[in-house]
């Protein structure tokens, strides 16, 4: 954990240029399944920002 909120900034420049990545992978190719990993990302994100339950996240 100290690992992290040392380097916050790092960490999260990676999540979101893998995110990003992923995405345009997604819109660049056809398959759909490809677009299910997205999901789970973005799903485990959602989980990470806190936005269970009756929160509905951004779209």
């Amino acid at each position: 954990m100290n690992f992290i909120m040392v380097h916050f900034d790092d960490v999260l420049i990676a999540v979101t240029s893998v995110v990003t990545a992923a995405s345009a992978i997604c819109a660049l190719t056809p398959t759909p399944k490809d677009d299910n990993f997205i999901a789970k990302v973005r799903s485990f994100l959602n989980v990470l920002a806190l936005n269970v339950g009756k929160v509905k996240p951004a779209k």
